[in-house]
């Protein structure tokens, strides 16, 4: 096609699920009060990991790295699906969907490189205990995360800019909830090898590579699990790495799904599963994050008593306030009636 015939795309529409109207209303609904799950229980664990010298560990220091990568990643698509299914407005400005695009895949990427950190962690404290402080120390530790943060803005900065510089003649309905990448991608009007290459060296890189580094670390860690003598420390050991594998196996299970094989463009025009499509994207997107702080808490009695610690200072710190409003106010009351007395 002819450059001249390019027509610039100032906005996009985001369909979404406007092809059910009936059950949008539900939808609004649910991933309203998931976005609230999120952001509370995701919250709580940062504060928690924060301010509970306890879970001042490499492990927790992840954890809360990986909550604020939830919260970061829901938020920047979240409110805008919200918006959709509860006032119709479906449309999203051009610079508006390459943010989205942008934070979506930065914190996805940086998610599958967090956790094959974290595996790396349970592995050297099961396998390695005695070197474990210094072979996790808090230099090394900030180091591994700042690295999964770096790269992941990085492989999403190449992504999206490599995405947004295509023609898309005029074509702006995005089939999905949100400017994902795949799902725009399919409106452009030029040839999108270098994408799909590119797509593929990225899947290799954030998807492939951490997913072996998880798969041998667990392999170690059950063979040393394995070898312990008592139930009590089989048990011990593999409640540590319980909550992560959960995590793992349901991120890996939806996102494989969506980014392990990408699609071009579709020659028959639409795909047959474009519903599903959505449904699992949805799960990847609103669900997985609501569940990650929910397992941790579950499985983690750490967390567990943390967070309870938190709630008790708090529920203190209420007490001593009220109990300091109720004095001055007591004490106002008493000279304003000394006052009036004295008049």
């Amino acid at each position: 096609m002819d450059q001249s015939n390019h027509t610039f795309v100032s906005e996009f529409l985001l369909l979404g699920f406007s092809g059910y109207p009936k059950t949008e209303i539900i939808y609004f609904v649910l991933v309203l009060v998931m976005y609230l799950v999120i952001l509370i229980g995701n919250g709580v664990l940062i504060v928690a990991c924060i301010l509970d010298s306890r879970l001042h560990t490499p492990m927790y220091f992840f954890l809360g790295n990986l909550s604020l990568l939830n919260i970061c990643y829901t938020t920047s698509s979240v409110p805008s699906t919200l918006v959709s299914l509860i006032s119709k407005k479906r449309n999203i400005s051009f610079s508006g969907c390459t943010v989205q695009m942008f934070f979506g895949f930065a914190m996805g990427s940086t998610e599958c490189l967090l956790l094959g950190m974290m595996a790396f962690d349970r592995y050297v404290a099961i396998c390695n205990p005695l070197r474990y402080p210094i072979i996790m120390s808090r230099e090394v530790y900030v180091v591994m995360a700042s690295v999964s943060w770096l790269c992941g803005g990085t492989n999403s900065v190449v992504q999206t800019s490599l995405a947004m510089r295509l023609p898309f003649c005029g074509n702006n309905i995005i089939n999905h909830f949100t400017c994902e990448v795949l799902a725009v991608l399919k409106l452009a009007c030029a040839d999108i090898f270098l994408n799909v290459i590119t797509m593929m060296i990225s899947n290799m890189a954030f998807l492939v590579l951490p997913l072996l580094v998880i798969f041998f670390s667990y392999m170690f860690i059950l063979f040393t699990i394995l070898r312990m003598n008592t139930a009590t420390g089989r048990r011990k050991a593999f409640s540590t790495c319980s909550a992560h594998l959960t995590v793992v196996i349901i991120f890996y299970g939806t996102i494989f799904s969506m980014y392990a094989k990408p699609k071009s463009q579709d020659p028959t025009g639409e795909e047959k599963f474009q519903t599903a499509d959505k449904l699992i994207s949805l799960f990847y997107g609103v669900v997985t994050p609501m569940l990650n702080p929910i397992i941790y808490s579950l499985r983690n009695n750490d967390v567990k008593a943390a967070i309870k610690y938190i709630l008790k200072q708090k529920l203190f710190l209420r007490k001593i306030l009220a109990i300091r409003i109720f004095y001055h106010s007591s004490l106002f009351v008493e000279r304003s009636f000394n006052y009036f007395t004295l008049l």
